[in-house]
């Protein structure tokens, strides 16, 4: 049975998740290993891996008070699901980051524990700026490999 012609939506995602395999190499470093389920996605792996995740949740919960699933919707759609986060990611990262003191969170009803709202803590917004001068060097490698990828494939 012929397979369906790709969409232009796939072939973006496909060409991303090339220009993140490309932009994410380390010289010298092993090659990763063959991964299970998820982890083996070259660009969301890369994306954990380079502070990228974090770098967005402490981005979004200083727009304001944000909840687990508000943050995963928002990536989602910011990268058009390229990166999608599950919550057995998203939860305990904003735990770590609440227990390093970088963000805390307030139940909307603490009786009956509902939505846990996050805000940003002043270290919170220290470790921010921090991680936004340190992730944007491998941002600026992906979106020049992307953009090398598209312009060699669609001229």
């Amino acid at each position: 049975m012929p397979r369906a012609p790709k969409t232009k939506r796939d072939r973006s995602r496909e060409a991303a998740r090339e220009a993140v395999a490309q932009a994410g190499a380390i010289p010298g470093a092993p090659p990763e290993p063959a991964g299970r389920g998820r982890g083996s996605d070259p660009f969301s792996g890369e994306l954990r891996r380079r502070e990228v995740l974090p770098l967005l949740v402490l981005h979004l919960i200083a727009e304001g008070p944000s909840y687990g699933n508000q943050l995963m919707e928002r990536i989602a759609g910011m990268t058009e699901g390229v990166l999608s986060v599950n919550p057995n990611t998203m939860y305990p990262l904003l735990r770590r980051l609440e227990k390093r003191g970088l963000i805390v969170g307030q139940w909307e009803h603490p009786e009956r524990r509902t939505r846990r709202f996050y805000s940003l803590t002043d270290e919170g917004g220290e470790e921010y700026a921090c991680l936004m001068e340190e992730v944007r060097p491998f941002l600026d490698s992906v979106a020049r490999s992307i953009d090398d990828i598209v312009r060699e494939v669609y001229g």
